[in-house]
């Protein structure tokens, strides 16, 4: 009897991790039937919150795709990998798409989907001000990036139309978008524009205070897009199509989803950040009405976007809407 029931025992083993080899060979066939997809990314931050959910919840793949992310600080950078097929797509400020088209490169950047509607950065001052208002920067050093790049021609928009004379602030344009946070952590400038999780980093540790959200100030436009090559685009509009697809998706959970449960679902994208911080920075983001509600771009924000290109002498005449997006979600 006790042979019997031994041999019984072996058997369901037998048939047990049979069965999961079986499901492990299916994964990985189901698995090697993806499309990969590398993403050159100008930074990684909670104010991209809806592309990390359609990741981390399946939206790609249930698309058939697998996404690489790729961290490429800076927007010039970004485009120059999409230029060089170094990735696939790019995902960066939509200036530096335009900057492209303006060059007059033949296989130009065309612009597919949108994300980000909105300036997602904050001011981070290094001393505590009790009731800081935009007159405070008079007189005071300010980091904010490349001087052409989205982040820095929002502030300055932002500035423009709540009346802030430029001219009385010291611009500090020298320092690299991927270096902001130490150098200020390092001594230099008065106050910093920071991106999510990098401004609630700084407060927490002491190093300086949020005073004012840039996206207060400025207007509507596109501000972080999904962009390829012309002729990649052309012959890949089924992965074009099933990416945009995936993102709407995680466009439209993030913004019906309550932002604990979504900073739960993202949390392995930011495994440094405590949970209840990274629930509070998606919160922030929601109130602040940074996402675009599906990934189409329209071109009243697309030509809010080119007027102060044209208004700061970095563009000198409007491009066209039809060549430059080519929308793959419609309205």
């Amino acid at each position: 009897m006790k042979k019997k029931i031994i041999a019984i025992i072996i058997i369901i083993i037998i048939l047990v991790i049979g069965s999961l080899l079986v499901i492990k060979f299916l994964n990985k066939e189901k698995d090697s039937s993806l499309k990969k997809i590398r993403i050159a990314e100008v930074t990684h931050s909670s104010f991209y919150t809806p592309l990390y959910v359609a990741i981390e919840n399946g939206y790609f793949e249930d698309e058939g795709l697998e996404i690489e992310l790729i961290l490429t600080p800076g927007a010039d950078k970004v485009s120059a990998a999409v230029l060089s097929n170094d990735v696939e797509i790019g995902f960066a400020g939509a200036e530096s798409a335009i900057y492209v088209y303006d060059q007059k490169e033949s296989d130009y950047l065309q612009i597919f989907a949108g994300l980000t509607k909105r300036d997602g950065q904050f001011i981070v001052a290094r001393d505590n001000y009790e009731d800081f208002t935009l007159e405070d920067l008079y007189g005071k050093e300010i980091l904010v990036g490349r001087s052409t790049g989205m982040p820095a021609l929002n502030f300055l928009n932002g500035l423009k139309n709540m009346g802030i004379d430029i001219d009385k602030i010291n611009i500090n344009y020298s320092v690299e978008f991927a270096a902001l946070s130490g150098t200020f952590i390092g001594g230099t400038g008065d106050f910093v524009n920071l991106f999510e999780p990098n401004a609630t980093d700084l407060e927490e540790n002491g190093y300086g205070k949020v005073v004012a959200s840039v996206g207060e100030m400025s207007g509507e436009v596109p501000y972080t897009a999904f962009y390829a090559r012309k002729s990649y685009i052309n012959e890949n509009k089924d992965i074009i199509e099933a990416f945009t697809k995936a993102m709407a998706k995680g466009i439209k959970y993030t913004l019906e989803t309550e932002a604990k449960v979504v900073a739960q679902d993202i949390i392995d994208q930011f495994p440094d950040t405590d949970i209840q911080e990274l629930a509070l920075m998606i919160e922030r983001y929601k109130e602040y009405d940074c996402w675009l509600t599906t990934p189409f771009v329209n071109e009243e924000i697309f030509t809010n976007l080119e007027d102060f290109l044209i208004d700061f002498e970095l563009l000198d005449d409007y491009v066209p809407y039809e060549s430059l997006v080519n929308n793959f979600y419609h309205e």
